[in-house]
């Protein structure tokens, strides 16, 4: 055996770098979409008073779509009433609806929260929730306080993302 040499490897393959780390990506978003969902009730101190007009539009957006908005010339694809709820519930409600809101029905919606008239001496509570929490959600374009005939500063129009 002192004859014999070690045969010379030359087919191995050399692994250089160390395999990435799995990235949950579905986990990822669907802790993003929970984020999305859970709109803060942390809201600005602006205080609302039951005949206050409610106003929100995404800056860039066209004036003549703000006009049509404002003046009520959208179809209403559904409406959401919240009235009478508590801010829990409403919340709840109010999720579920935009969740459910299909771009196929069209693209407005009326939401009913009510002037706020029996709220104690804070002012009312929904309307300022609901307020703080369109202006959070990512499928809100603009919305503005319902002309008189379809609820006045009771209710909104919301105008959605396609």
């Amino acid at each position: 055996m002192l004859d014999v040499k070690p045969l010379r490897h030359t087919h191995h393959v050399a692994h250089h770098s160390a395999k990435p780390p799995a990235i949950p990506i579905k986990t990822l978003e669907d802790e993003r979409q929970v984020l999305r969902d859970m709109l803060s009730d942390a809201y600005d101190p602006i205080e609302i008073q039951p005949g206050d007009m409610l106003s929100y539009y995404l800056p860039g957006l066209q004036n003549r779509i703000v006009r049509k908005l404002r003046s009520g010339h959208y179809r209403i694809a559904s409406e959401l009433d919240l009235h009478g709820l508590s801010a829990r519930d409403a919340k709840v409600q109010l999720l579920q609806f935009l969740h459910d809101a299909h771009p196929g029905h069209g693209e407005c919606v009326r939401i009913i929260h009510g002037k706020g008239n029996r709220s104690n001496h804070k002012g009312p509570v929904i309307k300022t929730k609901i307020n703080h929490w369109l202006r959070q959600h990512e499928r809100i374009l603009a919305f503005h306080s319902a002309r008189p005939v379809d609820g006045g500063t009771g209710a909104i129009y919301v105008l959605l993302r396609r």
